[in-house]
């Protein structure tokens, strides 16, 4: 059997149970079990599969893909910032997810950690729903059809009711102005997520860098931690060090061989 014919395999047995363990799957693919290990390394690099003790859950898409699912544009930056972003949770720890991109690829990786996790984001939420590892509150309020996100008074009146420890929020745009939002109904919002959090974080991508958008939602200084990707350039780590930002670089993952 062919590597992707087997990785396929191996996937759609994980996606139609949700969760199998590692004995399970070795019996199944009569694989041994360096081989699967090895699959589902390369399986958790994609996005698809997320390996936590005892077995593997399925993380991959849900029926309705959220449209930036179909926008490869600095995908792998994406990932690498995430990877670097979910080390700023701890276990046990409440946090608040926005609908973002980039928010959508650490909401994977968390996937099977012990964690109250709170969103705004069908999509997202969507993905803890297969496990029991975290509780998950969504928070209800006018939806958006393209994203899957929901905004508008009803979800500011339920987020301004909580108290989390951290909030992690997507971003379209970095300036000296601070961090700006394309989508003017989201940013009140994400606003009143900040105010939810003892301590905000910022994901992005070096390409958002030297940009303005729609809306701005607050200052550089108003969020703990800023998570980017090795893109960014030293004019720019000066400034969010001025700012008083603690800035986290992800580094990109060797890639898979065999």
């Amino acid at each position: 059997m062919l590597a992707d014919e087997r990785r396929n395999q191996l996937l759609e047995l994980v996606r139609a149970k949700r969760f199998a363990s590692l004995p399970e799957l070795v019996e199944q693919l009569d694989v041994s079990e360096s081989t699967v290990r090895r699959d589902l390394e390369y399986l958790e690099e994609q996005g698809t599969a997320k390996r936590i003790h005892g077995g593997v859950l399925y993380a991959g898409d849900s029926p309705k893909l959220p449209h930036f699912e179909q926008q490869p544009a600095h995908w792998e930056e994406k990932r690498t910032v995430a990877r670097r972003a979910v080390e700023l949770i701890e276990e046990g720890d409440s946090i608040l997810l926005d609908g973002g991109s980039t928010t959508y690829e650490v909401a994977r990786l968390l996937v099977g950690r012990r964690l109250h996790v709170v969103t705004n984001s069908l999509p997202v939420a969507n993905l803890f729903a297969g496990n029991n590892a975290s509780d998950v509150v969504l928070v209800g309020g006018n939806i958006c059809p393209r994203t899957g996100v929901m905004h508008g008074p009803l979800a500011i009146e339920m987020i301004s009711a909580l108290c989390v420890r951290k909030v992690m929020l997507s971003v379209a745009g970095i300036n000296d102005e601070g961090y700006f939002n394309n989508n003017l109904l989201f940013v009140e919002t994400e606003q009143a997520m900040i105010r939810a959090a003892d301590a905000a974080i910022v994901v992005a991508d070096s390409s958002k860098f030297g940009r303005r958008s729609l809306t701005h939602i607050c200052a550089l200084g108003d969020v703990a931690h800023l998570v980017v990707d090795g893109g960014i350039s030293e004019n720019w780590r000066d400034r969010i060090a001025a700012a008083g930002v603690d800035l986290c670089i992800g580094q990109p993952r060797e890639p898979i061989q065999g």
